[in-house]
């Protein structure tokens, strides 16, 4: 059994947000709050929110226990990039991407706990 939360649309950059993912993938749930609680990087709060949000849904959802819920799978995918100009000199333009994200986390029970 399973429960899973998404974000869509969030703008944080892909990759900034993996680097966040990676270091709760196959954490306890408590752990991976804690992880993401003393992280400086600015992707942590989305990140922590699906996270909640993801616990949340397994406890009021598929009445799981929240004592015994890990991060089975977290990932990110690539949202549309919003395209932005900015003037250069000579009249040139400077072209400037502001990535979004789709933050996914599933959480599951660990077994035999």
């Amino acid at each position: 059994m399973e429960a899973r939360a998404q974000a869509r649309y969030v703008r944080v950059a892909p990759r900034k947000a993996r680097a966040v993912i990676d270091l709760i993938r196959n954490k306890d749930l408590d752990e991976a709050l804690s992880i993401l609680r003393y992280t400086p990087r600015g992707a942590v709060s989305p990140v922590a929110k699906v996270v909640n949000s993801a616990a949340a849904n397994a406890v009021h959802n598929q009445e799981m226990r929240r004592g015994v819920l890990y991060i089975d799978q977290a990932y990110v995918d690539e949202g549309p990039t919003m395209k932005r100009v900015q003037p250069r000199a000579r009249g040139r333009r400077f072209l400037i991407f502001k990535r979004t994200s789709h933050i996914t986390v599933i959480v599951k029970e660990r077994k035999g706990v």
